[in-house]
């Protein structure tokens, strides 16, 4: 045990009345929603990286946080595990992700590095024994190191490709070994800055070929669990290859991976892409590409991804409605992809941000649930398209009736149809009604 956390005690649920800034006011565990615990359907997680590797700084500043476990031993790492292991404690958080370099230091060789990140996560795996926090998904870190700069799979070096490749075998077996439900492929660098100097078609080719040894080596040691690509718009390339999930898609179905890849989807990197969350998680859920989450927002004043906790409930309901109509998440969960602020240095904010975070999604999860129950929603969205299920329509959507039938048709019946009201506002209304 460390003495970090010194004072702090387990944060429990004690209703939307309390008064205590350290209690879970709507997320209850336990609580049933549709038939099934709260914890089930978000499967919340810790984020590694921010919570505890994240140093303070910013694009115009260094680190402003002192953490005892700020530092490049691996004495450091097994420190860090330690205050880690009682932040999942103090918050009963069922799950947490990692990155490669959150948990042990780079090494002067890929054999160094790897041994490091193994021996870490050997301290887990003693650590999980003893507590009841799982592992969501583990990732390589593929993007900090200069040798990344041009790419990991789309680097024009094939050493670099090779070099990435064995990075992700190491963490995709650590991740098997520790149980974990899904494998997140994160291009954090899988673009180009300048077309002046790229071989669009080539780096494709050579992304998806990696993509395919992961899930061949995936199926060899036996991991059951999802893998995923996580859509990123921009930042730091120019223009990401995984821009949004229906660029995703595209370029999986392209390479025949649309069976075998899903998304991790994330709020802020939506946003980024001009989309709202509900926009990407619509057009997965319709692809069958809904696999995972990453919780946060951004400061829409800001240009880049401010990686902050969620603390809007209308957002997360838009978000539940989708997830539950897609019969949830299975083996994915919500990742708190998200920091405090660059000034919050006290360790009681680290369970303020979380603790808020899961208040909201809480508070999406039942106004979406009841919504759902209500109907009306439902029912309005369903009477917009009754049309389409009438016999000529469906004989146009089935590929039974050609342009000339259909033209036929318009002509014989005085097909003139008038526009309908979208409802827009009406559904609007209807849907804070539940928040």
């Amino acid at each position: 045990m460390t003495d970090f956390f010194k004072g702090l005690k387990p944060v429990k649920f004690k209703g939307p009345k309390t008064d205590n800034p350290l209690a879970y006011r709507h997320y209850d565990k336990d609580e049933l929603v549709l038939g099934k615990r709260m914890e089930d359907h978000i499967r919340p997680a810790i984020a590694y990286w921010h919570s505890f590797a994240w140093e303070g700084g910013d694009p115009f500043g260094g680190r402003t946080f002192d953490r005892p476990w700020f530092g490049p031993t691996m004495d450091h790492a097994r420190i860090k595990a330690d205050v880690a292991f009682e932040l999942f404690e103090l918050l009963d958080a069922p799950f947490f992700c990692f990155h490669d370099r959150d948990i042990a230091p780079e090494g002067d060789s890929l054999a160094e590095s790897n041994k490091n990140v193994r021996q870490i996560a050997e301290v887990f795996a003693k650590k999980m024994e003893k507590s009841r926090t799982k592992l969501l998904w583990g990732t390589a870190n593929l993007f900090s190191n200069r040798r990344y700069m041009s790419g990991a799979a789309t680097n024009p070096d094939p050493d670099v490709f090779a070099y990435a490749a064995a990075q992700v075998k190491n963490v995709l077996e650590i991740t098997h070994e520790l149980g974990g439900s899904n494998y997140v492929l994160w291009g954090g660098r899988e673009g180009y800055e300048t077309l002046l100097n790229t071989r669009v078609g080539q780096e494709a080719d050579q992304m998806a070929r990696f993509i395919h040894l992961v899930i061949e080596h995936a199926e060899k040691i036996g991991f059951k669990g999802q893998i995923l690509i996580e859509p990123k718009p921009q930042e730091p390339s120019k223009h990401q290859y995984d821009f949004d999930v229906a660029t995703v898609f595209g370029f999986l179905a392209k390479y025949g991976l649309e069976k075998q890849v899903k998304c991790n989807i994330e709020v802020g990197h939506a946003f980024l892409a001009n989309h709202s969350f509900e926009h990407e998680l619509a057009v997965a859920a319709s692809h069958g590409l809904l696999g995972s989450v990453d919780a946060n927002r951004n400061d829409l004043q800001s240009g880049w991804d401010t990686d902050q906790f969620p603390n809007d409930p209308r957002e997360m309901t838009l978000a539940f409605y989708h997830i539950l109509k897609n019969g949830g998440l299975g083996k994915g969960g919500f990742n708190f992809d998200a920091k405090v602020r660059r000034q919050s240095l006290d360790p009681a904010d680290l369970l303020h941000g979380h603790i808020g975070g899961l208040d909201t999604l809480a508070r999406g999860l039942k106004a979406a649930a009841a919504l759902i129950e209500d109907g009306t929603f439902d029912k309005t969205v369903d009477a917009r398209y009754v049309g389409w299920e009438g016999k000529e329509a469906q004989a146009m959507l089935k590929g039974k009736r050609s342009l000339e039938d259909i033209a036929k048709r318009v002509e014989k019946e005085a097909i003139n149809p008038e526009p309908r009201s979208g409802q827009q506002e009406y559904l609007e209304n209807l849907v804070n009604r539940f928040v």
